[in-house]
């Protein structure tokens, strides 16, 4: 089944860098990535389907960072769908931030939860976008810290059950599950994953179109 989605609908993204995409540098607040792709062909589409479209990510943000503003920036918008993107920094933190360290999975998995609790109580649909992580070729710069082949083995090693989490939630709150790891996996298979996401973490212009799709599959 696909969410519908009604005449004067407001719809949030939540996240962190690959949904933020500059959105405060952007004149409508939505980024230059798949929310703005989404809302764009979903004008084209259902010009008699108003929609506001709202962005709430911000860059390098982990499920601990979007829970102490959550009531703020998401539920008091009392927004009727939910999209919600988050992870690869809590795959990530312990290499990037020398403050960080590894998360563990349960507590990701009880952070993520008490963000999906409010809104399944409140009767929003929801849509839960699996992190993701490309297996591109050779070191990127991310920061000051140079990222290599091991570390995104490492980090592999660390996302994959925060993926089984995502999945559970899905399954318990009955949301619709974008299974964006699975997807850009298969997509890379023929193009090289560098063509959808450079640095293995955000999209490229093709990578946030085949968000924006698969996103757009979900709803009608």
């Amino acid at each position: 089944m696909t969410i519908t989605v009604r005449p004067g609908s407001t719809v949030m993204f939540a996240g962190d860098s690959i949904t933020d995409c500059q959105r405060l540098e952007s004149e409508d607040g939505l980024g230059f990535g798949y929310p703005l792709r989404v809302a764009g062909e979903w004008g084209l589409r259902h010009p008699d389907r108003p929609v506001t479209w709202l962005n709430s990510a911000i860059a390098g943000h982990k499920v601990m960072d979007l829970e102490p503003r959550w009531q703020t920036d998401v539920l008091d918008a009392r927004p009727d769908v939910v999209s919600i993107l988050v992870g690869v920094n809590d795959m990530g933190w312990h290499t990037l931030d020398p403050e960080g360290y590894v998360i563990p999975v349960e507590a990701f998995e009880a952070g993520y939860d008490r963000l999906l609790a409010p809104l399944a109580e409140a009767g929003t649909q929801l849509i839960l976008i699996e992190p993701f992580l490309l297996p591109i070729h050779g070191d990127v710069e991310a920061g000051a810290a140079l990222i290599g082949e091991k570390v995104r083995e490492e980090w592999r090693t660390d996302l994959d059950p925060k993926i089984q989490v995502v999945r559970k939630l899905a399954g318990k709150y009955g949301a619709h599950l974008l299974a964006a790891d699975g997807m850009f996996a298969e997509l890379a298979a023929t193009t090289g994953p560098e063509y959808w996401a450079a640095d293995g973490v955000h999209p490229t212009p093709a990578g946030h179109a085949a968000l924006a799709a698969a996103w757009l599959s979900l709803v009608a």
